[in-house]
């Protein structure tokens, strides 16, 4: 269970990224008074978090409706993150978990920010939904694991809605070279992460002996 839990908190720290999350809510909010950021934050923050939730509550039966098996979902998922974990260990921005330029400029224009860009995708974006369905999954159903899980995705999302509130002093403490620092730490722990949910699925497939 110890082991679930820490898997859990790096994948979630990874994919949903607080720090880097805030640093960019704090430039996109930048003309935004006090109040209206506040209002962004704990908008954005509890759509993603209902998101996330719905994904882990419901991931089971929509795989099932579309006929994927979680052998399927761990070879995707895990070359998914993979993916993250190489732009995360090389700096570079990725539309995994970050916007795209064109998405960037769209969100300038926009007096709020709360469902797009803040919810979806730079809190509840394709590698948080699929770390979700991934560690629900390997829960195998016992609600003592999903429990953990899930409390250890909340806990991961108030500490992102904590720092969406203190952005722009989070942002002026660690710097760009302090996030991208840590970034490439744990693109790593991540890419060994991502590898591990490959194998499963390689060996749940069949394809090979566990």
């Amino acid at each position: 269970m110890i082991e679930l839990a820490v898997t859990a908190a790096i994948a979630f720290a990874v994919t949903i990224d607080p720090i880097g999350v805030g640093a960019m809510f704090a430039g996109l909010t930048r003309s935004a008074d006090g109040p209206h950021r506040r209002h962004m934050a704990v908008k954005g923050a509890a759509i993603a978090t209902a998101i996330l939730l719905v994904f882990a509550v419901g991931g089971e039966l929509l795989m099932g409706l579309l006929g994927i098996s979680f052998a399927a979902l761990r070879i995707a998922g895990g070359i998914l993150l993979l993916l993250l974990a190489i732009d995360m260990v090389f700096a570079r921005p990725s539309g995994i978990r970050t916007v795209t330029e064109p998405e960037s400029a769209e969100a300038g224009h926009r007096d709020d920010i709360s469902v797009f860009p803040l919810a979806i995708p730079l809190i509840a974006g394709p590698g948080a939904i699929t770390s979700t369905l991934l560690l629900m999954g390997k829960a195998e159903g016992d609600l003592r694991h999903q429990a953990v899980v899930l409390g250890v995705l909340v806990a991961v999302l108030l500490a992102t809605l904590l720092v969406l509130l203190f952005a722009s002093a989070v942002s002026r403490l660690f710097g760009v070279t302090g996030i991208n620092v840590l970034n490439r730490v744990l693109g790593v722990l991540l890419s060994a992460l991502a590898c591990q949910f490959v194998l499963d699925g390689v060996a749940e497939s069949g394809v090979i002996a566990g």
